[in-house]
């Protein structure tokens, strides 16, 4: 049973004076406490030290500050911590490190006793006195012990910072008789389900009415979960394999079965962020069914097009690395419809932003196949025309114009665009404005480029384009609305170009008679 939306016991709701009065109190206790640790410590005083350490620590058992202030007293407290953790590594105390992390776990409270518990772990971890891979499970386990969303979230931090620099991995100090990559790997995947587990049931704290302000406080620490995403992307012993199989298959079915469109948001994006291009290439197919499962509030059209365009520069750059049996555009093509399917009601200007991005993708990565760009055209033009929208808003016009812009610029070569079946299919669908402005681009693309053309058949479909240049269309405004010397300019536009056409019998008379 998923519970990952359980409700937590309301804190009274305390006011930012009462707050800002509590945090000053507790970073008072906190700089006395750790004082007289320091003392103790000084003189060699580990019992009394310790005490002193759980004392100050307490305060971090407070329920009344809000994750902005909790973090500056934790801060606070962790400082003080770090003077703990050298003097334990100086191995003064006469003392073994395994008699210390029984030691430390009779503190009376939950939540010192774990902050001091993952402090001696990690020197004991350094000290390679034990397993690191034994060490890191039992914190990662007893971590579990505190529930409250922030208490927990900052705890577990805790946990990811103290031992990140002690992960066995490939060539590293801790690995062999520590353990293997795959021990951190399940560490960090273990304490990143956690974590979002802790960060998405803040949510659901305190009154409804302060939903507004909890989801922008979430916002503020969504860097802690994403930060143990980050860490797994560094171990050099993850390979693509493990990658593939076991890691990500954990990573999107957290994210996916949490259900949280702030989580689902964030954390999609870091995957995409923080694994290498050749991973993504591999997981392609894994990521964007994912996609298609998340929260419907979801900006889905973000996260694929982030991934897009960064496989788009990946391959445009380094061609030769992309493997063979990889399809990229058929992967990204089949996948993005399937989401669209997934996701039902996703606005028309999401839709097209996305095939823009595809679209660029396919000019980038494959210039010369010229039938990906004209799928999706084609597949635009068909989910326009599906659409029950009388007129379609200034958001989907605007992407479509840049959906026909694209293949301008990139070719620069009208030949090309006349090519393209459903170019004019699209064009179809805008109106008699948009219309006539994408033809006066494609009239000046042609000058610019001094593009010749060479038959009647190529002047044919370069006019159908033309239209609303030439001649009257519906949606066009009335004679006497017309600007008379915009309407001279693109006359003149159109005589320009007729300097282009082959001078034979066939096309002059063809010209003629259309013009």
């Amino acid at each position: 049973m998923n519970n990952n939306n359980k409700p937590t016991p309301a804190e009274p709701v305390v006011s930012q004076a009462e707050q800002e009065k509590l945090l000053e109190d507790a970073k008072q206790i906190v700089n006395i406490q750790s004082y007289h640790m320091k003392r103790s410590l000084d003189n060699n005083k580990l019992m009394e030290a310790l005490k002193h350490a759980s004392n100050m620590v307490c305060e971090l058992r407070t329920g009344l500050l809000s994750p902005k202030y909790y973090y500056e007293l934790y801060i606070l407290a962790l400082d003080q911590l770090r003077y703990l953790e050298m003097y334990l590594a100086g191995e003064k105390h006469g003392k073994s490190l395994n008699e210390l992390y029984e030691l430390v776990q009779y503190a009376g409270n939950i939540l010192p006793r774990l902050y001091l518990l993952v402090t001696v772990g990690s020197v004991y971890i350094k000290s390679k006195k034990a397993p690191a891979k034994d060490v890191l499970l039992d914190l990662v386990e007893m971590c579990r012990g505190v529930q409250h969303p922030t208490r927990g979230l900052f705890l577990r931090n805790y946990l990811s910072e103290m031992t990140k620099d002690k992960l066995p991995d490939e060539g590293s100090e801790y690995s062999g008789w520590g353990g293997s990559v795959k021990d951190s790997i399940d560490f960090i995947v273990s304490n990143f389900v956690e974590m979002n587990k802790l960060w998405v049931r803040m949510q659901h704290q305190g009154p409804v009415r302060e939903r507004e302000k909890r989801e922008q406080e979430r916002k503020e620490l969504c860097i802690l979960v994403g930060k143990n995403l980050s860490r797994l992307s560094q171990l050099d012993g993850l390979n693509i394999t493990e990658y593939k199989e076991k890691v990500l298959p954990k990573i999107l079915e957290q994210i996916v079965q949490c259900k949280d469109k702030i989580a689902q948001q964030y954390l999609m994006e870091i995957v995409i962020q923080v694994f290498s291009d050749d991973f993504h290439l591999q997981t392609l197919d894994q990521i964007l069914l994912s996609c298609g499962q998340l929260n419907k509030e979801v900006e889905v059209k973000t996260i694929i097009i982030s991934l897009i365009d960064r496989l788009a520069n990946y391959a445009s750059k380094s061609p030769q690395e992309i493997p063979k049996e990889i399809k990229i555009f058929d992967i990204f093509y089949d996948n993005i419809s399937k989401v669209f399917e997934a996701q039902g009601d996703m606005p028309l200007e999401n839709i097209i932003a996305l095939e823009v991005s595809l679209l660029n993708l396919s000019l980038r990565v494959f210039p010369t196949i010229i039938g990906y760009v004209d799928r999706v055209l084609g597949f635009c033009a068909a989910t326009i025309t599906k659409t029950k929208e009388e007129k379609l808003n200034k958001n989907a016009v605007k992407e479509i114009l840049r959906l026909l812009q694209i293949p301008l610029n990139a070719y620069k070569n009208v030949l090309m665009i006349l090519k393209l079946e459903n170019y004019q299919k699209v064009m179809s669908t805008l109106d008699y404005a948009d219309r006539k402005k994408v033809s006066i681009d494609i009239a000046k693309n042609a000058i610019e480029n001094d593009t010749k053309i060479p038959d009647a058949e190529s002047v044919e479909v370069l006019f159908k384009l033309l239209n609303p240049l030439v001649k009257d269309e519906d949606g066009q405004p009335p004679e006497a609305d017309i600007d008379s010397e915009d309407f001279e300019e693109e006359q003149n536009l159109v005589a320009r170009l007729l300097h282009l056409f082959n001078n034979n019998n066939e096309t002059s008379f063809w010209c003629l008679s259309q013009s």
